[in-house]
């Protein structure tokens, strides 16, 4: 009987110790060097915003409803943001290319088409803005 509860104590601490990464790591905002020119290929143009939040999602996906919201404030609130959401099952290729491997994933791309963050799964609206504030001019 003591084995088992050694065993279970075990089993549960590992659990709680993958459930707090994965928290922790989820929503988050990280920097990413990739650049891909895929742009194009979902009408986007990076050179029309000093950063463009390009979110993609999928049909029956909850987090991605909140997310599109959280997106679309802020982006309605800085004119120097822009919000576009990307279906990733019509766009197969792009999300390969792109490294998608769940939905909700946001990409923070510049005017030069450069990935400079990457969200996955909902983010935190004050984890947003503090991504996008190196991005934004002063006077804002």
């Amino acid at each position: 009987m003591g084995d088992r509860i050694w065993i279970l104590a075990a089993v549960l601490a590992v659990a709680t110790a993958v459930g707090l990464i994965w928290r922790a790591r989820t929503g988050r905002v990280r920097t990413t060097e990739d650049h891909v020119d895929v742009w194009a290929e979902l009408g986007i143009e990076p050179g029309n915003a000093a950063v463009t939040l390009v979110q993609f999602s999928s049909a029956f996906c909850a987090p991605c409803r909140a997310t599109r919201r959280i997106l679309t404030d802020v982006s309605g609130q800085l004119p120097e943001v822009h919000h576009v959401e990307v279906d990733a099952e019509s766009h197969l290729d792009v999300v390969r290319k792109l490294d998608v491997r769940s939905t909700p994933t946001t990409l923070l791309v510049d005017r030069t088409g450069a990935i400079t963050g990457r969200a996955v799964g909902q983010p935190r609206r004050d984890d947003v803005l503090a991504a996008l504030g190196p991005y934004l001019s002063r006077d804002v």
